[in-house]
């Protein structure tokens, strides 16, 4: 899908759609409880479909709404009769390894475009730790067969949470008490923190001493119980630099005192001079002069393409560092984001953990790929409202992964969006 923005300021109210991040949790949770649960406002994105099927291979009953899943949690765990398919979804991919351990058979997970290449050796790591079978040549597809074992696992700090957190899902359930132990700093802190509330919610307990260890009592039991998602910060931070760029937004719905690590984008924002105010849940943001500044890339990979925009169209120069994480997401996300702000007449350049970024006034438009990922291309959109001609974008439908209305919303505040398939 290609599709063609002619700049328009945007302006008015929207609703972001809810945390994938949380929703993923919230659904995985359910499923492991004894009884229904109604995990409520649920966007039914391509990476939470994924992990909806998967869920129910494994034994879930899942009934599907609107807006919605009612969840008849797992009672024994079923051995899947088909490839687990993950689609592009690192999220479903690592938080459900550990869960196909479960079942003490055999299983087969696969995925498509860059997650077959994405790394999970800290798994394979624990796999040959345990004396566990698997098959597995440095991509997808991953086979295992065998059981997870209580006990110690040791985690560098500097890889994705996911992995800690595939661990933390399922650990609980297992006999005796385990202990996941953090090497050097821990990156990503807040989608752990994430995990523990959510574990919280349905009844289990995680003791965390610092972010350091985590202590997990075996035997336990996750509770069922109804559950709504709040709205996803990483899905606000697009809406937020289009305000401050635009002619101010208004996004309905915000939890000011999320867990999820995205909500650095209000920190960040407001240290380059962006006017934000809330109003009961919702967040307001008013155009703003903003200026560079340096930005940790560490804790909040997902935000730094839509903030490079930003810092494209700032005062002065603005540096992201400890980003490394950037390079294996769905796109290298250095590597593309640099390519759009450059392509659109910014001034970009890489480093080997990020990005110097030279803000103008103004950029010129012109044609950009979305490198098949979804952040990409969002930011592409955001970046049309300051440009001075039409903006393309080819592989536009990436959004479908997380925000498939994006366009819709964008359109709704005023934006200009043609598209035609290619």
């Amino acid at each position: 899908m290609k599709r063609i923005i002619t700049p328009e300021i945007l302006s008015g109210k929207v609703k972001v759609p809810p945390s994938k991040s949380l929703s993923h949790r919230a659904i995985i949770a359910a499923s492991l409880c004894e009884g229904k649960s109604k995990v409520d406002n649920i966007l039914f994105s391509e990476d939470i479909i994924a992990t909806l099927n998967i869920m129910e291979q494994f034994g879930a009953q899942i009934v599907r709404g609107k807006d919605y899943v009612i969840i008849d949690g797992i009672k024994d765990f079923k051995i899947p009769e088909k490839e687990l398919q993950c689609n592009e979804s690192g999220s479903t991919l690592r938080f459900l390894i550990p869960m196909g351990l479960l079942s003490g058979g055999q299983c087969t997970y696969v995925g498509n475009g860059k997650l077959v290449s994405r790394p999970i050796d800290t798994y394979i790591k624990i796999l040959e730790e345990q004396g566990i079978d698997y098959k597995y040549d440095g991509s997808l597809p991953l086979t295992l067969d065998g059981t997870l074992k209580a006990g110690d696992f040791v985690v560098p700090g500097n890889i994705s949470s996911q992995f800690i957190t595939g661990l933390l899902f399922v650990l609980p359930l297992l006999e005796e008490n385990s202990k996941i132990i953090i090497e050097g700093p821990l990156e990503s802190k807040g989608y752990i923190d994430l995990t523990i509330d959510i574990l919280k919610t349905f009844g289990i307990d995680i003791l965390n001493l610092n972010h350091q260890e985590y202590i997990i009592r075996g035997g336990q039991k996750y509770k069922a119980r109804d559950y709504y998602v709040e709205g996803d910060y990483s899905q606000v931070a697009f809406w937020i630099v289009a305000g401050i760029i635009g002619d101010g937004i208004e996004i309905e719905g915000i939890n000011e005192f999320s867990l999820q690590g995205d909500r650095r984008v209000l920190d960040i924002v407001k240290e380059m001079g962006a006017d934000l105010e809330f109003k009961d849940n919702n967040l307001i943001v008013s155009p703003s002069k903003t200026k560079g500044i340096t930005i940790d890339g560490s804790q909040c990979p997902d935000i730094i393409p839509v903030l490079s925009v930003l810092a494209a169209l700032s005062q002065g120069e603005t540096r992201v560092v400890n980003g490394a994480r950037l390079r294996i997401k769905e796109s290298d996300r250095i590597k593309s984001t640099i390519d759009i702000i450059n392509r659109l007449g910014g001034n970009a350049v890489e480093t080997e953990d990020g990005l110097i970024i030279e803000g103008k006034d103004s950029l010129k438009g012109g044609s950009v790929d979305s490198w098949n990922d979804h952040r990409i291309a969002m930011s592409s959109a955001v970046a049309a409202i300051r440009c001075e001609g039409k903006v393309t974008i080819t592989g536009s439908s990436a959004v479908n992964k997380s925000y498939p209305t994006f366009y819709e919303d964008y359109t709704q505040l005023g934006g200009k969006v043609s598209g035609e398939y290619i």
